[in-house]
């Protein structure tokens, strides 16, 4: 009886036993980082070798097979996902894998045409012309404005306080209307840019925050602190896609302001004490350039809440582009070049 006993319990034991570590998804490439002219190979370690009733890949949802072509894939960070069914179970196991730029991206550099007045009080988040008239956006809970400025002179001619919950971030004119983010709250704000009279309000749906918004006078490019930028239609805000933004190294997160010029993304990048801005492709999400913006903040008033570079604006009469930062007593027209 008591070796029955034994047996019953060492099968009982067998059946129980977890074999989701005798499995591993194993990347054939130890970087993991991959071009779009790659091909992703990758297998199942069967450390055990158990017998595998079936095996499915899927790379980011989409079933794929090994090995795998990336010529049509976007640039970004991709989940490999392997199902395996061992005696009608089901396991997974997940990896992560980086599609890169192909290429380096160029170094810019600048070049100060003009200096003008900035309020040192602003802390800037949003920046854009609109009839010669600049718009600008600032932030901080209860001192968040969306204002029209002389840009020559430093002069405001109309400021709207935003409610004390919300923290003001980046805008953008299309057709006519004006329209603001906020950082946190899940909303953003469309507005008549002559009265800045607001009309409605949106909502945000996958991206959880509001920073950086442009538009290529069709679409509107929203960042909300990472590494994506979000498409959204230009009548509801609704997002309809996204872009994932790449060197030939990694994702550039903390992407800040947005300008569109000549088919570009012009982007700040919220990187502490630098000073830097990058060049976006908006088709494939390669950074085509890197902006050494450095210098420039030690040309404006020091003041004890100096912070960041952030909001660049292009003046498309003058060609030229429109920099400045979070409580900066300056606003600096130049020009940006590729840097010798």
């Amino acid at each position: 009886m008591k070796i029955w006993i034994l047996l019953i319990s060492i099968l009982l034991l067998k059946c129980n036993t977890d074999i989701t570590k005798d499995f591993k998804l194993s990347v054939i490439r130890k970087s993991k980082k991959f071009s779009p002219s790659d091909t992703l190979k990758f297998n199942i370690i069967n450390k055990k070798n158990h017998p595998i009733d079936s095996v499915f890949y899927h790379l980011e949802g989409e079933k794929i097979s090994d090995p795998q072509a990336l010529k049509n894939k976007s640039l970004g960070i991709y989940n490999l996902k392997a199902s395996i069914y061992v005696s009608g179970k089901k396991l997974e196991y997940k990896q992560k894998i980086s599609i890169v730029s192909p290429s380096k991206p160029q170094l810019y550099s600048y070049t100060i045409l003009n200096e003008f007045p900035h309020d040192k009080t602003a802390y800037t988040q949003g920046l854009e012309f609109y009839r010669d008239t600049l718009y600008e956006s600032t932030g901080l809970r209860g001192k968040s404005s969306l204002r029209k400025v002389d840009f020559e002179s430093g002069e405001i001619y109309n400021q709207v306080a935003l409610d004390k919950v919300y923290f003001g971030e980046g805008i953008t004119i299309l057709k006519d209307k004006l329209y603001q983010l906020t950082w946190q709250g899940n909303m953003g704000f469309q507005y008549r840019p002559d009265h800045l009279k607001i009309e409605r309000s949106f909502a945000y749906q996958e991206s959880k925050e509001g920073w950086g918004l442009c538009n290529d006078g069709k679409r509107m490019y929203k960042s909300d602190g990472s590494h994506q930028i979000w498409i959204l239609d230009p009548e509801t805000q609704k997002e309809t896609g996204k872009i994932q933004v790449m060197t030939d190294k990694n994702a550039i997160k903390k992407i800040n302001e947005l300008e569109w010029v000549d088919g570009k993304i012009y982007a700040n990048t919220y990187q502490f004490n630098k000073e830097v801005g990058i060049i976006i492709d908006p088709l494939s999400g390669g950074v085509d350039g890197v902006i050494d913006f450095s210098g420039l903040k030690s040309k404006v008033e020091q003041v004890s809440n100096l912070d960041v570079l952030n909001g660049i604006a292009y003046h498309p009469r003058r060609k030229t582009f429109f920099v400045t930062g979070k409580n900066w007593s300056k606003l600096f027209e130049v020009k940006i070049e590729l840097k010798e």
